[in-house]
């Protein structure tokens, strides 16, 4: 009897971490979201930097290369750095994703920006919701969503020179799809990363910014797949 209270409240007290743990990873991903629309907005209201971006064509580029480089290398030293540290990178990123991004606030109508942003969320919202209570193991979709993301890259890339209409429609359609599912995927593999870390604080903290880190570039891509299929033009 002594044995199964033990127990009841061992995986209680699990319990109770795991709430707090992935909170702290939503509101990390909350406070980016935060980061990205301000800085988006002042790009919008700071004409220099707008005429800037706007000019050099290749400024896009140079930043989503700056992008993926500061991905690469939170991904790199998480294990080394420090959780603030490491805070102050996913900061860093979302104000970059905030510059590139407010192409997109030129481009489309303030109401379209706002329906597919609700939509985005309550997407968003579901598909976490599926990754975090489902018992089915979503381990298997790694390696395929992993090369549909590279494949839909280099896509891009290829796309920016050719400027095909039709490419550009297909790539947003299996780009919804694709960080749909992402984010269930990545859900999942958050709470199994709770369960096999070093159970110290700042460890927590570090998992948590990174995991926060994933789930904000799922919901960043699935946002602009989805306002390039579903948004109204300027």
């Amino acid at each position: 009897m002594e044995n199964y209270i033990e127990k009841t409240s061992w995986q209680e007290n699990n319990e109770l971490n795991l709430s707090k743990f992935i909170s702290k990873v939503y509101a990390w991903m909350c406070l980016a979201l935060v980061v990205t629309g301000l800085t988006s907005y002042w790009v919008i209201n700071t004409v220099e930097v707008l005429e800037y971006i706007a000019m050099n064509r290749y400024s896009l580029l140079m930043l989503a290369g700056l992008e993926m480089a500061t991905v690469w290398y939170i991904g790199s030293v998480i294990n080394r750095i420090s959780a603030n540290t490491a805070m102050l990178l996913f900061i860093f990123f979302a104000v970059l994703n905030g510059v590139s991004m407010s192409i997109l606030f030129l481009l489309f109508t303030s109401e379209s920006i706002m329906s597919t942003f609700i939509i985005t969320g309550g997407t968003f919202a579901i598909m976490s919701a599926y990754g975090y209570y489902t018992k089915k193991d979503l381990t298997s979709w790694g390696n395929l969503l992993f090369m549909a993301v590279i494949g839909l890259m280099i896509c891009g890339l290829v796309n920016m020179f050719f400027q095909n209409s039709f490419i550009h429609f297909v790539m947003c359609c299996v780009g919804v799809l694709v960080f749909t599912c992402l984010v269930a995927y990545d859900t999942q593999k958050i709470k199994r990363m709770f369960f096999i870390m070093n159970q110290n604080e700042e460890t927590r903290n570090k998992v948590a910014i990174f995991g926060a880190l994933s789930l904000y570039i799922d919901f960043i891509n699935l946002f602009s797949y989805l306002l390039n299929l579903l948004g109204d033009r300027k």
